[in-house]
């Protein structure tokens, strides 16, 4: 062989190692800045939802220092009335997460004033229509098996609480329109703010003056409506770079897309919120329920905190992909989703193990009976197993949101939660005989095969097609009105 030839090999085989370890740098310098991207959205998010989770929670905990029968009031109307219309309201602001999300990233700023204000004409219209859920609650609670006393005393606490639905009405729509742009640390500091407020004031209301469920209900509902208030003075005072201009007629107008997208989300986000809540109803039928149901409940309470995590970063994901397919950028919304998924995944098996390895200790801070705590130990593997599959899965919705399909991702939820998991759930819980493990492990199920399709989807969606697609779907749902601008 020549020698020259000899000589020149192995330097293009060192010109190729220097590529690849080039190459590898640059990945892992990309996935570092889009992780930082990620994690100035998600962290004030968590923050944010764990803050505004903590109000009802708190209230909850103020309550039970009065009495059993008024820690019931509170409990189930937070839990089933309130729950009922936070999971609708939610749902329906979701919408303002593609839309918004998607005009910023395209640089039309000023739609997303309009988009906000169209958001509240449909949920205070939405608001209305759930007002006779409040107002008739004691037999729609006696309907689902609570006693006549725990359903009065609810159902009185649930009138009470009416102000904190026409909160909910304009909360989340300032939220989605905020996330859009990024600016969530104002949300984070105005809720950790109302959040100490909030703590004082129970304790003075509820306790020192012995005001009882009155004070709990005036304590919530000024919380709620202070967060509101001050969201919207800082969009009023700073205009948000051009996104608010002022309350416009525009937001009255094509309003018929902007409800079916309102609708899907709706439908898409309140089939996941409450299919943990039907696990707890489901239990109720057991023979001998007390304790399954005292279980179940604190497993709740857990997963109820932890879920915090993936919201913040379903919130992130819907801004980052929406952000992206509006400016065009189809590569950058499909890297942000891997990045995001690996994340949440790895922060999912960390909480899985903290469970795991925990099961046999934390519900002794929940409970004094022992049959209590011995089974909630056993239904920790259970819980393990679901805080892993809600790490991902909330994270895919979010995917869904800030790409536009909530109609799609509400037929695949009714198939696996509601054909599949519920049913394969009472099955195994009754007919098989395996009781809460069997109901909860057949839920499971459900959640599992919702997340694969869901991955399965992501995997194969042609990202730049979506992109191309981003101005079509703002001027579908957002009517005409963006053209005016």
């Amino acid at each position: 062989m020549d020698s020259s030839n000899s000589n020149i090999i192995p330097l293009i085989e060192n010109h190729s190692d220097h590529e690849e370890i080039r190459d590898c740098h640059g990945l892992v310098k990309e996935f570092g800045q889009e992780s930082k991207r990620l994690w100035q959205l998600a962290a004030p998010a968590i923050f944010t939802a764990i803050c505004q989770y903590s109000l009802g929670a708190l209230t909850q905990t103020f309550a039970g220092q009065v009495g059993e029968l008024e820690l019931a009031a509170v409990s189930v109307e937070n839990s089933v009335v309130a729950g009922l219309a936070f999971g609708i309201m939610l749902g329906m602001g979701s919408a303002l997460e593609t839309l918004c999300g998607q005009a910023y990233g395209a640089g039309n700023l000023k739609m997303l004033g309009v988009y906000m204000q169209r958001s509240w004409v449909i949920l205070l219209t939405t608001a209305c229509l759930l007002v006779p859920l409040y107002v008739w609650s004691p037999p729609i609670l006696e309907l689902f098996g609570e006693t006549a006393e725990i359903s009065h005393a609810a159902g009185k606490f649930a009138l009470w609480m009416l102000p904190q639905l026409f909160a909910y009405a304009l909360n989340f729509p300032i939220q989605k329109f905020l996330q859009a742009q990024g600016k969530v640390l104002v949300m984070t500091w105005i809720s950790a703010g109302v959040l100490v407020l909030h703590t004082f004031f129970s304790w003075l209301l509820i306790l020192r003056l012995g005001w009882g469920l009155t004070g709990a209900a005036l304590t919530l509902n000024i919380s709620w409506w202070t967060i509101v208030i001050g969201q919207f003075l800082y969009i009023v005072i700073t205009t948000s770079d051009g996104a608010w201009s002022g309350f416009s007629w525009l937001a009255f107008s094509d309003l018929f897309g902007f409800v079916k997208l309102s609708l899907a989300s709706a439908i898409m986000l309140c089939l996941e919120f409450w299919y943990m809540m039907v696990l707890v109803v489901i239990a109720g039928r057991l023979p001998n329920p007390l304790i399954p149901v005292d279980a179940i409940s604190i497993c709740m309470n857990i997963n109820g905190w932890d879920a915090m995590i993936p919201l913040g970063f379903n919130a992130a994901i819907s801004v980052r992909v929406s952000n992206e397919l509006g400016a065009g950028n189809a590569r950058a919304a499909k890297f942000s989703v891997i990045v995001v998924s690996a994340t949440s995944v790895a922060i999912g098996v960390i909480c899985m193990i903290i469970v795991l390895a925990t099961r046999e200790y934390f519900p002794i801070f929940f409970t004094s009976s022992d049959a209590v705590a011995k089974e909630t130990t056993r239904l920790a593997i259970l819980l393990g197993f679901t805080v892993l599959m809600n790490s991902l899965q909330p994270v895919l919705s979010g995917v869904a949101v800030g790409a536009g399909w909530q109609s799609l991702v509400a037929y695949i939820n009714i198939v696996c939660y509601y054909v599949v998991g519920l049913p394969a759930g009472i099955l195994l819980g009754f007919t098989f005989g395996f009781g809460i493990m069997g109901i909860w492990g057949g839920m499971i199920g459900g959640t599992s095969l919702q997340t694969i399709i869901l991955v399965v989807v992501t995997v194969l969606t042609d990202w730049n097609k979506e992109a191309e697609q981003a101005e079509g779907r703002i001027r579908k749902w957002g009517g005409s009105a963006a053209e005016q601008y």
